[in-house]
């Protein structure tokens, strides 16, 4: 049975509730994973890891397994570029157990591999996005899916939030349905963040684009009490308050949003920080980066990062919370000089310990996994864009195809 943390809402099964010893059982995962560039060699495996736990599960269970994932962007075309062989020979390396990998994603040589499969063995399906019928969630390419296996096993919540053929369409035709590890540990601890939760609840939100994130803010204002913007969308929002930003990046055309946003934040009684000084330079790959305060901001120079004093109020802030959910970096996180501001966070949310606090994915997630402290928060994501859509409250067609 699942375990008693991970009773899940809407009468969802976990996959530890269904009967498949010696069933067929596709498992919808993630695995668009990273590759060096230029290369066949993956240089983040945490997808394919995340998943072992089911597989593993599975495998102890005697169930026959089929593995369906996209890699890519191949717009319905075979792209040997985006073939799934290097990740099943790497899923076949952590498992230590044979994968059969089919040449296609359905048709005569996905039912041959699938047919051959015996208890305990896995077969992978070839990229879901080299069919057409995938990602337009074509009825007669989910039926063919739904034709490999007896029971459906979805563990992608990164890509739940996708009405596509392997994520809603195929469901409806499959006896029994239920939630692997992944995707029922998102669900539990996403779940809190809709309910009462501890106060203060602060949400953290960074990156480049408020075209991005702008519906998020939207649905926060009435769950938290503080929001904290970084990142280059900080840029627009300080440009709605009236400030000069020098050359930094800010999006022209949303200023007004910015601005008609923070109106809604001071009615709702919702504080907003934006950052009160922050690390410029001529550029991405300048490494001598100048703190300079928002007020004075050299004409010549754009902000990659914020500030010595923006970093100390937002850990203060962030040391108080005792709910915190953060999406998006505070700079320019990949390069090291512009690295302060997103690290610093990370830190905040690993050293507070009586805080439930929740990643949101994506870049966030990269930038704490190299800040070597994953392991100290509440719960990373696997999804940047659902676990957005989720804390927004929007049902993701993904999970509503696994409920009763």
């Amino acid at each position: 049975m699942a375990p008693a943390t991970l009773a899940l809402p809407g009468g969802i099964k976990h996959v530890s509730e269904l009967p498949v010893e010696g069933k067929r059982v596709f498992v919808r995962v993630d695995y668009n994973v990273p590759f060096v560039k230029g290369t066949k060699t993956i240089s983040d495996d945490a997808r394919i890891r995340a998943t072992l736990p089911t597989l593993q599960h599975l495998i102890g269970r005697g169930a026959r397994i089929v593995l369906g994932s996209h890699l890519g962007r191949p717009d319905g075309q075979v792209k040997p570029e985006f073939s799934l062989e290097p990740v099943a020979v790497k899923l076949a390396e952590l498992l230590s157990l044979d994968i059969a990998l089919a040449d296609e994603p359905a048709g005569d040589g996905a039912r041959k591999v699938v047919s051959d499969l015996r208890d305990g063995q896995i077969a992978m399906l070839e990229n879901l996005r080299f069919a057409p019928g995938e990602e337009a969630n074509d009825d007669i390419f989910a039926r063919q899916l739904a034709s490999y296996c007896d029971i459906y096993v979805n563990d992608a919540f990164g890509t739940a939030h996708r009405a596509h053929a392997s994520t809603a369409g195929m469901v409806k035709y499959v006896g029994e349905k239920g939630a692997g590890f992944v995707m029922a540990k998102e669900i539990e601890v996403l779940s809190r963040l809709l309910g009462e939760v501890d106060r203060p609840y602060v949400a953290v939100l960074g990156g480049s684009k408020v075209s991005d994130k702008i519906e998020v803010l939207d649905a926060l204002l009435t769950r938290v009490q503080t929001i904290v913007i970084g990142g280059a969308m900080a840029n627009t929002f300080l440009a709605a308050e009236g400030r000069s930003v020098g050359k930094s990046k800010v999006e022209v055309d949303k200023v007004a949003v910015a601005k008609n946003f923070l109106r809604k934040a001071s009615m709702a009684k919702v504080a907003v920080l934006l950052p009160v000084d922050v690390l410029t330079g001529d550029g991405i790959d300048d490494t001598s980066p100048l703190a300079e305060k928002v007020e004075h901001l050299s004409e010549h120079r754009m902000a990659l990062d914020i500030g010595p004093q923006t970093i100390a109020k937002f850990r203060a802030v962030l040391a108080e919370a005792r709910t915190v959910f953060w999406n998006g970096p505070m700079g320019v996180f990949e390069k090291e000089q512009w690295a302060h501001g997103t690290v610093a966070v990370a830190r905040a949310l690993a050293e507070n310990k009586l805080a439930l606090t929740v990643v949101g994915g994506g870049d966030s997630a990269a930038a704490i996994a190299q800040a070597g402290l994953a392991d100290k928060v509440t719960h990373v994501s696997t999804g940047g864009g659902a676990s957005l859509e989720f804390v927004q409250g929007i049902d993701l067609p993904g999970i509503a195809a696994l409920r009763p």
